[in-house]
């Protein structure tokens, strides 16, 4: 009994660890698909942020004497950060796009362990398939056996009711006949 058990337990492990590493796997991916989001919103908000300080400064510049070196000095801090963001964006998508590639390796690995296993039941199928379409056959069979059955007891069903109402009509026809020479001869 405990040798069972401990089979049946050695036997479930296999099986706890693929649904365990699927969970991790998947766990692993959501948890990657949150940093990208939460790359590209900081990466949006830079943005915005830059984007406003570039509008301020060339407000704040308008107002000094060298108006052309000050929006200059403007642009290239304005640079500088719009890298940063093209770099968080970049880093975003990348985890995005592998996140994805995962994802499609997985289906495709799905669809092809599916595929296997129709492939490896399809005899069995088949087979089924057979059986079914034998079984109806037969009972096909068997039905317009027992219909011809009927219909051939239904016709000579039909000619002994003929050949007795021939028979009644003859021995009518006789009594009929027997009564007329009677009559006729009184």
């Amino acid at each position: 009994m405990v040798a069972r058990l401990i089979a049946l337990l050695l036997c479930s492990l296999p099986a706890l660890a693929v649904a365990d590493d699927a969970a991790a796997v998947a766990a692993d991916r959501q948890q990657r698909r949150e940093r990208a989001a939460a790359l590209h919103g900081e990466a949006a908000e830079q943005r915005a942020r830059a984007d406003a300080l570039l509008a301020s400064q060339q407000a704040d510049c308008a107002k000094r004497f060298f108006v052309t070196a000050c929006r200059d000095e403007a642009k290239a801090e304005h640079l500088r950060t719009m890298l940063e963001v093209r770099r968080l964006e970049g880093e975003s998508d990348v985890l995005e796009r592998e996140v994805k590639r995962e994802e499609a390796l997985e289906r495709e690995r799905q669809r092809e362990a599916d595929l296997q296993r129709r492939d490896s039941e399809l005899p069995a199928r088949e087979a089924a398939v057979a059986a079914e379409r034998k079984a109806t056959d037969e009972a096909i069979a068997k039905r317009l056996a027992d219909k011809e059955r009927r219909a051939a007891e239904g016709a000579r069903r039909k000619a002994a009711e003929a050949e007795k109402q021939r028979q009644k009509q003859a021995d009518h026809d006789a009594r009929v006949a027997k009564k007329k020479q009677q009559a006729e001869r009184q």
